[in-house]
């Protein structure tokens, strides 16, 4: 088995902007999924806050529109793809969200 990063990228809305109702909504949703995969699910990880980006000439630039992670276990990429079925940051359905899954290397 080996370990998959997801990385959220798109303009999610912070927690601390939905409405009661909208909060409880999706933390449901974020609930079933994780439930849904189980012990696949190793770190659940969390939200992005402000960020900033170094260039390597010393400069910095504005960063990328990623907005969090967690990390999976799985036998493959595909495997790990199939897991992000049914994953709420992916509800939308118009495009402008997905998840970046990379397989974690050993170092």
């Amino acid at each position: 088995m080996s370990k998959f990063i997801y990385i959220y990228k798109g303009p999610a809305t912070p927690m601390d902007q939905f409405t009661p109702e909208q909060s409880e909504k999706e933390t449901a949703a974020w609930g079933a999924w994780m439930g849904r995969i189980g012990s696949a699910l190793v770190d659940g990880g969390a939200p992005f806050a402000g960020g900033t980006a170094v260039v390597d000439d010393g400069s910095t630039a504005a960063s990328a529109d990623l907005t969090g992670y967690s990390i999976v276990e799985a036998a493959s990429l595909d495997e790990a793809q199939a897991l992000a079925e049914g994953h709420p940051f992916l509800s939308e359905g118009k495009g402008r969200f997905s998840l970046q899954i990379f397989e974690l290397g050993q170092m």
